[in-house]
C-alpha cells in the first residue's frame, strides 16, 4: 500500500494527555490502528521498546523532539503492548493546551513533519473530511 504524498492525523487530547489529571502516564496512547500507525515510522518486534525520534515544527517554526515508542513487553513475558507518543510535555504547557483541544500531526511530501493544534472553542468539523475512527485519533484528509 502506497503513502500519500501528505498525511495528517489527529487527536482530540484527553485531561490524561494534557496532565490535568496529575496522573503520570508514559504520553499519548497511540491506537494500533492501520491506518493511525501507518503515519509513524514502523517499529520492530525484535527488540524491547523500539522507539524513534520523530522531529516536528510548529507554527512558529519551532522544532520539537517527541519519541515514538512500541512498549512490546509483552513479546518479552512482561504486560504492556502498546504504541505511546512521548516527550510532548514541555509542547502541551507551553502550548496550554487542555483537555478537548485537538492536535495534528502532519507529514509532507518531503517527509517534513508538522505539530498543529486547535483550541476546543475554536472546532468545527466538517464530517465529510474526516474519518472517525475509534478513540480520539483520527485520519484527516488534506
Amino acid at each position: 500500500m502506497e503513502k500519500p504524498k501528505t498525511q495528517a492525523v489527529s487527536k482530540v487530547l484527553s485531561a490524561n494527555d494534557t496532565g490535568e489529571t496529575r496522573a503520570h502516564q508514559a504520553g499519548i496512547l497511540v491506537p494500533k490502528n492501520e491506518e493511525i500507525l501507518s503515519f509513524f515510522p514502523a517499529l520492530g518486534k525484535e527488540v524491547k521498546n523500539p522507539r524513534t525520534v520523530l522531529v516536528f515544527e510548529d507554527m512558529s517554526g519551532e522544532h520539537w523532539k517527541f519519541n515514538f515508542i512500541y512498549y512490546n513487553g509483552k513479546l518479552f513475558g512482561g504486560t504492556r503492548n502498546e504504541y505511546r507518543l512521548t516527550g510532548m510535555t514541555t509542547f502541551i504547557k507551553r502550548n496550554n493546551l487542555k483537555a478537548g483541544d485537538k492536535i495534528f500531526f502532519h507529514r509532507l511530501s518531503d517527509d517534513k513533519l508538522l505539530v498543529k493544534y486547535q483550541r476546543m472553542s475554536e472546532l468545527t468539523e466538517n464530517p465529510s473530511t474526516i474519518l472517525k475512527l475509534g478513540s480520539n485519533w483520527k485520519v484527516v484528509a488534506i
